[in-house]
């Protein structure tokens, strides 16, 4: 083999013993024929993208608060509750009744509840404002964002 023309397409990925150290294996861009055995199976998003199925609920993003971490409007992000939101986690949160998509950041002594711990909910587009979490207003993190699922314009 002496150059990356000479790889069928579905090759697996990484590199054999047979091609030189510095010649790395390609992966397919397409499907393969359905008539022919292919190195591709079948992919169950379920196993994919959900570890824990009970735990794991989708929703739609409104908005473009979230732009900077890569969530835009009409995106569908699956959250799991049975995550624990840590700092710079992106939760999906319920405040004043309301549901958002932020990211929740910190600062402060690390234990929760203590003094002097600072907790807010951050856009991430540099234009809307973090909301603090205060007495007056609690927050209530419904679950972690795991995953984005972006639909391309057609």
């Amino acid at each position: 083999m002496t150059s990356l023309d000479d790889l069928p397409d579905g090759a697996p990925v990484g590199r054999d013993g047979s091609s030189s150290p510095l010649l790395a294996r390609r992966t397919s861009n397409a499907f393969g024929s359905p008539g022919t055995d292919s190195t591709v199976k079948r992919l169950d998003l379920n196993d994919a993208f959900i570890k824990h199925p009970e735990a794991t609920f989708i929703v739609r993003a409104a908005g473009d608060a979230m732009l900077g971490a890569g969530i835009a409007d009409s995106d569908v992000l699956l959250f799991d509750r049975s995550l624990t939101a840590a700092h710079g986690s992106i939760v999906i949160a319920g405040v004043e009744g309301d549901l958002m998509c932020r990211r929740l950041e910190i600062a402060g002594n690390a234990r929760a509840g203590t003094a002097g711990q600072r907790v807010h909910l951050a856009a991430a587009d540099g234009i809307t404002a973090a909301i603090p979490v205060t007495a007056e207003t609690p927050l209530e993190v419904w679950g972690v964002v795991t995953t984005i699922i972006k639909s391309l314009p057609v």
